[in-house]
């Protein structure tokens, strides 16, 4: 499974990016993103479904969606926050287990990683 991400870059505190990837084909998809110094942390997942999931900090900030006819996930981030910054890993999972999603081990596979900068 090829995973493919797109869209970080660097921003003022309050603006707004959007990150994209591509699964070559339907997984349960999640973001995650480590900052430098810190461990990998769980951001956001979706479900085949479409259920979705955040961690508390993105709450009302950040929305996951998905595109499966272009088995692309997508997470807006808005209000974006200097502790926002780090590098935002994409990721799939053949399967669903309910709030375990937060976890790394649950991923099958992971894409390259994306800079997002938000400064002061």
């Amino acid at each position: 499974v090829q995973l493919q991400a797109y869209g970080g870059g660097s921003v003022q505190a309050g603006g707004s990016l959007r990150l994209s990837c591509t699964a070559s084909g339907e997984y349960v998809m999640g973001w995650f993103r480590q900052a430098p110094g810190k461990e990998r942390d769980f951001v956001a997942v979706i479900g085949r479904s479409g259920v979705t999931c955040y961690t508390d900090s993105v709450k009302g900030r950040f929305t996951i969606s998905r595109d499966d006819a272009k088995t692309t996930v997508y997470l807006q981030m808005n209000t974006l926050k200097p502790e926002d910054t780090a590098v935002y890993y994409c990721a799939a999972a053949r399967f669903w287990t309910g709030q375990s999603m937060g976890e790394n081990v649950k991923y099958d596979y992971w894409g390259q990683g994306t800079q997002v900068t938000v400064s002061s």
